[in-house]
């Protein structure tokens, strides 16, 4: 059955839209820019979903959790460390900034606090991350941050078992329910 797209969403790609059209810029509203946008619209994850999947895990990996405290990689994890959540993080250099458990890669994650990963990475890496988080197995959700989807790469780990959120922040998400 279809579920209508969030609220949030559409006026986001409506505020998008307008941005675009009143750019100095020419607007050309290609295909691909309307499948993005529709498939953005269509989550693999319903809207309901979202305030039961942060109320069911309490630990999780952020997968490139930067040590720059300017960045989202670095400030969302903060963010949500601090509303009570458990969090480790992947980097690979070494860091400490934040007080994070900072492993160099997410084989090195024991697989208890790999159930939920939450992914900073370019939208252009995901079929790797994806692929890595098969081969090591153990994970349940992938939260792929704000501005971040692959749609190819999601479908293999939703095929795997794996839930997938994607394009979505989860300071917003936690602000939107708690």
């Amino acid at each position: 059955m279809f579920e209508p797209p969030p609220v949030s969403l559409l006026k986001f790609a409506i505020q998008l839209t307008i941005q675009r059209l009143t750019s100095a810029e020419p607007f050309h509203f290609s295909t691909c820019n309307f499948l993005f946008i529709f498939y953005t619209l269509l989550m693999n994850v319903a809207d309901t979903e979202i305030k039961s999947l942060l109320e069911t895990y309490q630990k999780i990996t952020v997968y490139g959790l930067s040590n720059d405290p300017s960045k989202p990689s670095h400030y969302v994890p903060v963010y949500i460390r601090d509303k009570g959540w458990e969090v480790v993080g992947t980097y690979p250099k070494e860091h400490s900034v934040g007080g994070f458990t900072i492993y160099p890669s997410l084989k090195d994650v024991p697989k208890e606090d790999r159930k939920f990963i939450d992914v900073f990475r370019s939208s252009d890496k995901i079929p790797e991350v994806i692929d890595e988080i098969l081969t090591l197995g153990g994970t349940e959700v992938i939260w792929l941050q704000l501005g971040i989807s692959h749609p190819e790469a999601e479908k293999k780990a939703e095929e795997a078992g794996i839930r997938v959120v994607s394009n979505r922040c989860l300071i917003i998400e936690h602000r939107n329910y708690f």
